[in-house]
């Protein structure tokens, strides 16, 4: 069993930064898969980032996020950069055994409780 907790969310003008984090319980941290994806209202789950060996990264941030873990703090982080009002939505950190087909929310096994990011214009 993995617990998550993210924290690092807030309120941020258009062009600022942030940088969330996720907490994770459990010995074998390093073993896991580490995703952030986010939801805004009335829209469906969207791929950010993970992060295991390699870094992935969803079209929509590609070079201003940037996903980074310490195995040692069991946390894993998500700088962003160059925010923009679209990145607003609720931010979620999950964890999954596989490396394969990262980008898909179904094959994560936990999930934090999400942190809220608004980025106003």
């Amino acid at each position: 069993q993995v617990q998550l907790v993210e924290s690092g969310g807030g309120l941020v003008q258009a062009g600022g930064s942030l940088r969330l984090s996720c907490a994770a319980s459990g010995r074998t941290f390093s073993s896991y898969v580490m995703g952030w994806f986010r939801q805004a209202p009335g829209k469906e789950r969207e791929f950010v980032a993970a992060i295991s060996r390699s870094t992935y990264y969803g079209d929509s941030v590609k070079g201003r996020f940037t996903i980074s873990r310490d195995n040692a703090e069991n946390t894993v982080y998500l700088q962003m950069n160059s925010l923009k009002p679209e990145d607003t939505a609720v931010y979620y950190c999950a964890a999954r055994r596989s490396v394969v087909s990262v980008s898909n929310p179904r094959l994560y096994d936990y999930w934090g409780q999400g942190t809220q990011v608004t980025v106003s214009s």
